[in-house]
């Protein structure tokens, strides 16, 4: 163990169209009530009485209750489409992570042969303990040692406080800290991985690492691989 101071499948849901079969229904209904109210409006003037002609304020008002309820129905289209192109633009940003390596607060990452890494970041000098657990619960590592303030990493051997040795999966790491004073000390972790996949069907969509599904706003860091881990 070592602490560090340091300075592709995709799923997708098919899109309904019942939002727009009932949008245009409600376009047709005030179009039609319209066109009904004009050629009564219509037939009311045509046949008027000249000595008694027909109040104009009723359906001035009228018109324009018609008017605004047609600027509604426009405006909520207009929303409606900014929605759509806002959770396709996400849907596209998503896809695009798929393969890349990422940062994200998290504390789950995968043991492999080269042992498993998480980032931490301390807010002072502390004495930091560590509780790493496989998938199942099952505690494989405990251990105290002390941290610096800033980032650093911690990397895992793959070997458990007893010695033996554990299988590459997932692994995921507690870690607390106090301070001289036996004062607690704020540590945030993170992990990095590989976007392994996209779930489209969440809204946002959920990017999966290591088994883990985080969304886009967790992502801290896009890492370029090196050349020895890109051969």
């Amino acid at each position: 163990m070592s602490v560090i101071p340091t300075g592709t499948s995709t799923t997708g849901s098919s899109s309904s169209s019942s939002s727009s079969s009932s949008t245009a229904t409600n376009d047709q209904m005030i179009a039609s009530n319209f066109t009904t109210f004009l050629q009564l409006l219509t037939t009311q003037l045509q046949n008027q009485n000249p000595l008694e002609p027909l109040d104009t304020n009723q359906f001035t008002q009228q018109l324009v209750q018609f008017a605004q309820v047609e600027q509604q129905m426009k405006s909520n289209d207009q929303l409606a489409s900014l929605l759509a192109l806002e959770k396709g633009a996400q849907q596209t940003t998503a896809l695009a992570y798929v393969g890349q390596t990422v940062v994200v607060d998290g504390s789950t990452t995968a043991l492999t042969s080269t042992g498993a890494t998480w980032s931490f970041n301390a807010t002072k000098v502390a004495t930091a303990s560590v509780t790493i657990k496989d998938s199942t619960g099952q505690t494989a590592y405990t251990g105290t040692f002390p941290v610096n303030p800033g980032a650093q990493k911690f990397t895992w051997d793959g070997h458990g406080t007893d010695g033996k040795t554990w299988p590459a999966g997932n692994y995921t790491m507690s870690i607390t800290a106090t301070d001289a004073n036996a004062q607690s000390v704020g540590i945030s972790t993170e992990v990095q991985a590989v976007v392994d996949s996209v779930d489209l069907t969440q809204d946002p969509p959920t990017l999966s690492l290591n088994g883990a599904d985080y969304t886009m706003d967790k992502i801290k860091r896009i890492v370029r691989p090196t050349a020895a881990s890109a051969a």
